[in-house]
Parts: structure tokens; sequence; C-alpha cells
């Protein structure tokens, strides 16, 4: 170690630093076995990216990229003021790589497997729970290790061409091409791997049934891998011509393109998440070659591509082991479709003029009547004493029998509108840019926001008075109040949001809308991904019920289904969650503001009239307030959250969204209230 503290004058910095880059590089060289050196090796490397607590040294810098690159810079000043010590860290380095297989390292690394996203997804799943074994002798399997953290790319992220060149000179000088003779036939053979991925997976079923018809061997993902074979075979036999790379080029622009249409054919016919995952590895694949081909093309003497090469082999491996950029990257697509098919329902609930408005109210005050219904149908069976199984399923279909008909009667729910009106901003984000995209959001806003006010309203009152007048006809019929004391006592205590869980249960219903409206998309995307509504037109049935029939079948199916899907799973949610509870002990239940006003008139009309002044009334109707927050406003938080996340809106415009809406707010509340007086406003502008 002594050489490396006499190679230099070391500055204040550097002398705090060589200690620990003195021990590593010892390690290194002096290692016998493979094992060792590869641990050597991590250890250096760890050590270069700085920030991190490493013996008695510690970097606690606000620039991590420059600490990082000071470390890399000590290391090459001592490196060039020591010859020995550097011949001596290239055999080091010539040992590895020849007793190490490097295709992996170009042609897997980063390169989802062939499986599909659940084996993808399970094996990462299954390696963050057990430990991987070890693979020396795999190059790949080293880079991997070298970056399981995100701040383990601090050097690769700060390192200049110049400084690399600097080190490509130092470790693979030109009078010694044996060094850079094993990651030559590596780079090679992982290309030629990246050619049968791209072959194999563009020539699928899966995406060969969407793709441009024609015969296999006109298919650019198979012309590729002949061009390729060419390129990868004349740079090793060092007669590399342009006239090779432009067909090469061309069949990869060619590729891209019957991938943009696979892509386009999608977004119109269903997402499906195995061929988002299939174009997602055709991609990256496509990627890699492509900064191969840079290195071969120029190479050594153009540090640039081997940077940008180095770099992407080092964020694929950090992004190998990732489950949350898995999970992201193949589930955007079909995130954004369920985010767009819910935001076409969403602008059903909006009104941006007086007449949507008055049709809102309309609407709104019929689904309080039927919900009048659902509520005494489900106290009914909350009475009737029945299995806690059963007791849940005859709530869920209570709900969910009752929304389908709101759904058919074109009625309307307050609390189902948030996750749909939220859901159609996606339309602007998507359509729209810069400050226009923000007016458009603001003016949409209001509209959103009068139209759940008048919604709300005349559910809550229509719903209220609705129970009143079914109780008063029940007492009529029967002699009593359709709830019994304890009943109506108990309805009172639950729906208080100070010695309740009203306030944490609400909350939990506005995330169940929320996932209705989600699985509704999801529905939607998979009828429309698997042709059902032409499966039905042309099913066999037709022949029995004639076909002009079975087509009407399908227009309705392909209609409805979204909203099919969305008001049986929400019912269904809604009954079986306090079932669900119960059964597992955990503190699960719902409190759904319509329902609930329903339930609380019939609890106050079986009630004396003095229990008015006791304060439970007053509570009780607090929690119903704070149901009408938490429903909308929790489902509505959430739907928008997931546009914005579909659709990539930045900090900034976020932002500047939330400036212009406080600033609408303060100088226009009328517009939160009620709807513009010029006809079209907000839909004109967003159409």
């Amino acid at each position: 170690m002594g050489c490396i503290h006499a190679a230099l004058p070391p500055s204040r910095h550097q002398q705090k630093n060589l200690p620990g880059l003195a021990r590593r590089l010892s390690a290194l060289i002096h290692a016998d076995h493979l094992p060792d050196r590869m641990d050597a090796w991590l250890a250096l490397n760890a050590w270069l990216s700085g920030g991190k607590l490493w013996d008695d040294v510690y970097i606690d810098s606000a620039d991590v990229h420059g600490s990082a690159t000071q470390r890399f810079a000590v290391l090459m000043d001592v490196l060039a003021a020591n010859p020995p010590l550097a011949a001596a860290l290239r055999r080091a380095l010539r040992a590895i790589l020849d007793e190490t297989e490097g295709a992996n390292l170009f042609g897997e690394v980063g390169i989802p497997s062939d499986r599909g996203f659940l084996s993808e997804l399970g094996d990462r799943t299954t390696s963050k729970l057990i430990p991987s074994p070890r693979d020396d002798h795999d190059l790949g399997h080293l880079m991997s290790r070298s970056y399981p953290n995100r701040r383990d790319l601090t050097l690769i992220r700060g390192l200049q061409p110049s400084t690399l060149q600097r080190a490509v000179d130092l470790f693979f000088p030109k009078d010694e091409p044996e060094m850079t003779a094993a990651l030559e036939r590596a780079m090679a053979d992982g290309f030629r791997l990246l050619l049968a991925r791209v072959q194999g997976q563009g020539l699928s079923l899966k995406l060969r049934a969407r793709s441009q018809p024609g015969p296999v061997a006109r298919s650019p993902f198979k012309r590729l891998a002949q061009s390729g074979e060419n390129l990868v075979c004349a740079w090793e036999q060092g007669r590399i011509s342009g006239a090779l790379l432009e067909i090469w080029g061309g069949d990869v622009v060619a590729c891209r393109e019957e991938m943009q249409m696979i892509s386009t054919r999608l977004e119109s016919e269903g997402i499906s998440v195995d061929i988002v995952y299939g174009l997602d590895v055709l991609d990256r694949c496509l990627g890699r070659m492509e900064a191969i081909v840079a290195v071969m093309s120029t190479g050594r003497e153009a540090p640039g591509p081997v940077l940008a090469l180095l770099r992407q082999l080092a964020y694929a491996a950090h992004d190998s082991a990732s489950l949350r950029h898995l999970v992201r990257s193949n589930l955007r697509r079909l995130q954004r479709r369920i985010v767009d098919r819910a935001g076409e329902t969403g602008e059903h609930y909006i009104a941006d003029n007086p007449g949507e408005y008055r049709h809102i109210w309309v609407a709104a005050a019929g689904g309080g009547l039927l919900t009048v219904g659902t509520a005494a149908m489900k106290m009914a069976i909350a009475g009737a004493g029945l299995a806690l199984f059963m007791e849940g399923l005859a709530s869920g279909v209570n709900y969910a029998v009752s929304f389908l008909l709101l759904q058919a009667f074109g009625l309307m729910l307050a609390t189902k509108q948030p996750a749909m009106t939220a859901a159609a901003f996606a339309a602007i984000i998507r359509d729209r840019k810069g400050a226009e995209r923000l007016d458009v959001i603001v003016d949409y806003a209001a509209c959103i926001c009068h139209s759940q006010l008048a919604a709300t309203i005349a559910n809550v009152v229509v719903v209220a008075s609705g129970a009143y007048a079914f109780d008063a006809t029940w007492q009529w019929v029967t002699g009593h109040s359709f709830l019994s004391y304890a009943e109506a006592t108990y309805v009172f205590h639950a729906l208080s949001p100070v010695d309740s869980g009203t306030v944490f249960y609400a909350a939990l219903t506005g995330c169940v809308l929320y996932a209705a409206a989600l699985i509704g998309g999801w529905v939607d995307n998979w009828a429309v991904y698997h042709r059902l509504p032409q499966a039905i037109a042309e099913h066999r049935l037709g022949n029995r019920f004639g076909r002009l029939r079975m087509i009407r079948l399908a227009g309705v199916v392909s209609r409805n289904m979204s909203g099919w899907a969305t008001n049986v799973s929400l019912g269904l949610m809604l009954g079986m969650m306090p079932v669900l509870g119960k059964f597992f002990g955990l503190p699960l239940d719902v409190r759904h503001v319509t329902l609930n006003s329903g339930i609380l008139s019939l609890a106050t009309s079986a009630l004396e009239v003095e229990w008015v002044g006791t304060g439970l009334l007053s509570l009780a109707i607090l929690g119903v307030a704070v149901m009408f927050v938490l429903n909308l406003g929790v489902s509505f938080a959430l739907s928008l959250w997931t546009a914005v996340r579909a659709y990539n809106l930045s900090r900034d415009d976020l932002r500047e969204l939330r400036r212009r809406l406080w600033l609408r707010l303060r100088t226009r509340p009328r517009d939160f209230l009620m709807p513009p007086r010029r006809l079209g406003a907000a839909t004109a502008s967003t159409h």
C-alpha cells in the first residue's frame, strides 16, 4: 500500500481517501481465487460510488455525483502515477475476464425473460424473499451485484466521456489487445443472443396476430436477425462497412414501426399485459443492440458510445431486480386504458350548462328514491338473523341490483361519480399541453364540483324524505315502525363520528368506490381484447334467435359491460366488507353517505321526539356529513392520482394547477356552486 501513498502528492481530500482505496486495490491485486477477486472488485466499486460509510471514511456531500467522480479521479491519478500498480491491476482484471463468461452481460442483463409478465414477477418476488446463489463465472451476475441500490449508480451518472477514456487507456492499453479480446467476444455473443430474442418475440403468435399481415420471411424481425448476423460477423473480421450498418439500421426502423402499429392496435382493441410485456422486451433488446452497434462502429477512440452502453447496462442491472419498475413499466398502458374508459363514463356525470344541470338534479332525485328501497332492504337483511356469509352475500346482491337499476334507468348516485369524473381528467391531460391544459382542468374542476354538489343534495334530500314517507306508510299498514327501538339506537351510535369507526369506514368506502371503477375499466378492456361483442354477434344461437337479435345483444354488452362490472363489484364489496372484517377480526366496515342517510331517516322516525335533544341525532348527522366528504374526496383523489400517474403530469404542473384552482375559487366561487350561463363552456373546451 505504500506505493499508492508515494505515487503522488495528495491533497487533503485525497489523503482522507487513500487508505480505503489502498486496502481495496491490495485485496483485488493479491486475490488468489475468482470469488475473492469478485468480492474485492465489488468492494472497490462500492468505494468508488461514494456517499457511503466504508471503514473510517464517510463522504456526506450535497453533490453525490461529485463525491463519486472525485474518488474515481483519485484512482486514475494513482494508477497514472504508478505504472507497476496499473499493470498489476490490469492482470487482476484480465484474470477475471479469462475466468468468466460475458455473453449474459450484454445479452441478458436487464432483458426480461421470455416466460411472460407473471413469471417474471414471480421470479423477482422470490429473489427478494430467498437469497440467490452466487455465480462468479457470469459477468452479468457481477453487474447485477454491483448495482443493487439506486445510490450505487452515482458514479455512472456523473462519469464524463473524457474521464472514461482515461480509464480505458489505463485498463485496456492499445499495446495489449488481449485485454479487450474477451470483452469483444462476449459483446458479439451477447449481440447474437439479442438477435435471437428479437426474432423469437417478434414472431410469437401474440404479436404476429396484431402485426401487418404478410409472410414470415418478410417480417422485419426476421430480416433483422439476418442483417444483424451479417453485421456482427463483419465486425469480428474487422471489415464492418457503412452499407451493412445502413441495412441493419433500416431493419431496426422497420421493427419499431411494426411495434408502434401493434401498440396502436392495442389502444383500440384492448390492452394485454403479456403483449405489453413482449413489446417491452423487444424495445429493450433493440435499444441494447443499438448501443452495441454504436460501439462496434466507432471503436475505442470514441468514449461516448462506450459510456452510453456502460450506463445502459448499469441501469438495466439495477432495474432487473426491481418489482416496482417491472409493474410500472408493464401496467401503465393498462392503467391508461382503464382511466380512459372510466373517463368516457365520467363525462355523463358532469354538467356544464343549465340543461344538463337540471338533468343531474332529476336523475339524482330518482337515484335517491330508489336508494330508499335499498336502505330498507339492507336493514331487513341485517335483522333477519342470517348466517354471517349469507348476510354479507344478500347485502351485496341487494346493493348490486340497486346499482344496476340505477344504470338501467339512467339515474345517478353521487358517490359513484368521483371515480368516473376524476378519470375524465385523463382526456385533458392526454390531449392538451402547457397552460391551455391547466386552464381546461380548472374549468372542468368547477363543473365537477357543482355537479357533485347538486347530485349529493338531491340524493340525500330525496332519500331522507323518502325514508320518512316509507316508515309512515309502514306504520299505517303494520302499526309499528320499520326499525325496532334497539335497531334505531344502534344506528345512531354506529353513525357517530366521535365514538365509532365512521371516519375510517367512510374513507375505506371511498377506496372501495375507486376500486370498483378500476374493476369496471379492467373488465371492459378484457371484453374488448377478447372481442366478446363480436363473439356474441357471431354465436351459433343466432341461428335460433335471429342474427339481428344477437348483433343487438352484442351492442348492449359493448355499451354496458364497464357499468355492469362496476356496479356488481361495488355492490358485492360493500356487502361483503363487514363480513370479511368480522371473519378475520379486522376493523373493516363501510359507511356510504346516501345509503346511511336513508337508514338514519328510518332510525329517526322510529324514535320518540325527545331523542332529538340528546345530541345523538346531531352526531349522526355530522357522521353523514363526514361520509359525504370522505366518500367523495377519497375516491376522487385516488382516481385523479391514477390519471396523473398514467399520463405523467409533472409536479410543476400539479403545483401550478393548485394555484390556479385556488385563484378561481377566490375570484369566482359561483362557478363551483352553479353551472356557467353560457352553453357548453367546459365541454366545448375539452373536446
